[in-house]
């Protein structure tokens, strides 16, 4: 089982003196900077000016600066960019500012984990990862709440790594719902798989199958939409909140009962087996190296695949039946 760590755990003390870089103000980066800030921490904010970030940065109250400048300054440097831009962000703007006694955050351990940053050995290397998206990690925090999060330490320099880890993670609200221990791989390689092969890969394809399989067969697309994919979240959602036996006992027997007998033939050993090849790939650093070799060429391959996603005919009849759905509407 995890350790688990609370606020009892954690002393916003130890990190108290020191000055956070928070490195790329998107959503993830956004709800930590501000709920660090609130906490009464010493929080400055790089993002590139003239974006829209960098604007929303401003409207919170924060002065934007460069990564070099925030690097330079900040004892502790949170990078929160993209996976496939860290590396060369590191290069150019953090690696020379990296000095003795600094500390270097990440709350995914992909560069770390696959090598594509290296940081020095007289620094600190960990990793907050909140389980959820910044806007839910700044909502929780300002009820009074947090987000669940996980804490790894992959260099240990300064000898309280760790107390440093679970101040942040105190900061954001974190350690009021709980922050358990992990290591770089266990958390770069189940993220990755998660993503792969259930949340985004195998749920997309499946509900495409789905989706197929009854305009192929002849039902209206329209209905075909409805039933393979609008009514997912109905699932999921009761899922999230109940677990998957209590999403069972909230369904009709008719649909349990399809659940129980219909399910494994879909989801079978020939699915199994190929999760196992695709966490090989991942374990191996296949993955991570066919992902940097993606975006060094252009993302030829990815955009090819966004494109032909994007015109697939589940979005198109699915654009038009949310447009009949108010409470969609922002």
């Amino acid at each position: 089982m995890a350790k688990i760590y609370y606020d009892k755990d954690a002393n916003l003390d130890s990190i108290k003196a020191r000055t956070i870089a928070i490195i790329g103000y998107g959503i993830q980066g956004r709800g930590q900077a501000l709920n660090l800030r609130d906490s009464g921490l010493k929080v400055i904010v790089s993002e590139l000016e003239g974006t829209e970030n960098y604007k929303t940065a401003v409207a919170d109250g924060f002065t934007p600066v460069d990564a070099k400048k925030a690097a330079k300054k900040a004892d502790i440097i949170q990078i929160l960019t993209q996976d496939h831009i860290q590396a060369t962000l590191y290069k150019k703007a953090i690696k020379r500012n990296l000095t003795a006694g600094k500390a270097l955050v990440f709350s995914h351990g992909f560069n770390i984990h696959f090598k594509q940053i290296v940081p020095p050995p007289d620094v600190d290397v960990w990793m907050i990862a909140p389980k959820g998206p910044g806007a839910l990690v700044r909502r929780q925090y300002e009820e009074g709440k947090g987000v669940p999060c996980l804490v790894a330490i992959h260099q240990d320099a300064s000898g309280h790594a760790l107390q440093d880890a679970l101040a942040y993670a105190k900061g954001i609200g974190g350690s009021r719902a709980g922050v358990l221990k992990t290591t770089f791989k266990e958390e770069t390689e189940t993220d990755l798989f998660g993503e792969q092969t259930v949340l985004c890969g195998g749920a997309s394809e499946l509900v495409k199958a789905g989706f197929e399989t009854l305009v192929e067969a002849g039902y209206q697309p329209e209905i075909a939409y409805f039933e393979c994919c609008h009514e997912l979240k109905l699932i999921v959602d009761l899922i999230y909140e109940y677990g998957m036996q209590g999403m069972r006992q909230r369904v009709s027997d008719t649909a349990e009962y399809g659940d129980y007998s219909r399910g494994k033939r879909i989801i079978n050993d020939r699915t199994h087996k190929e999760m196992k090849k695709i966490l090989k790939e991942i374990q191996s650093g296949k993955f991570a190296r066919e992902w940097m070799r993606e975006n060094k060429k252009g993302r030829p391959n990815f955009n090819k695949m966004r494109s032909e996603g994007k015109n697939h005919p589940i979005e198109k009849i699915g654009e038009q039946l949310r447009a009949m759905m108010p409470w969609m509407k922002k």
